[in-house]
């Protein structure tokens, strides 16, 4: 039973981490007007990923300095993930195992 629990959390880590790879993506198309500003499904998926990152990202962005307008907050967030699931894996299932 303890090991479909970190199974889990292992997938939900990585669909965080395509989560963020698509907001990131889509704040590059936004920010060179590729998509529509006014279209409705861009303006959701928008809202979505804002929503969706912008919990983890705003700590992360009060503590970084400004870099001129490159936002190194996601690294930072992936690097905090991998730390998560490597303790997951590393300490977490074979205690459980």
């Amino acid at each position: 039973m303890g090991l479909v629990i970190i199974e889990t959390l292992l997938y939900a880590l990585r669909i965080y981490e395509w989560i963020v790879i698509g907001a990131i993506i889509f704040s590059w198309l936004y920010a060179f007007n590729v998509v529509n500003n006014s279209n409705q499904f861009v303006s959701m998926l928008g809202n979505f990923f804002y929503k969706a990152t912008e919990p983890l990202l705003r700590p992360i962005r009060r503590f970084i300095p400004n870099m001129g307008g490159i936002d190194i907050s996601p690294i930072i967030l992936f690097i905090g993930i991998f730390f998560v699931r490597s303790i997951i894996v590393r300490v977490l299932a074979p205690a459980i195992i």
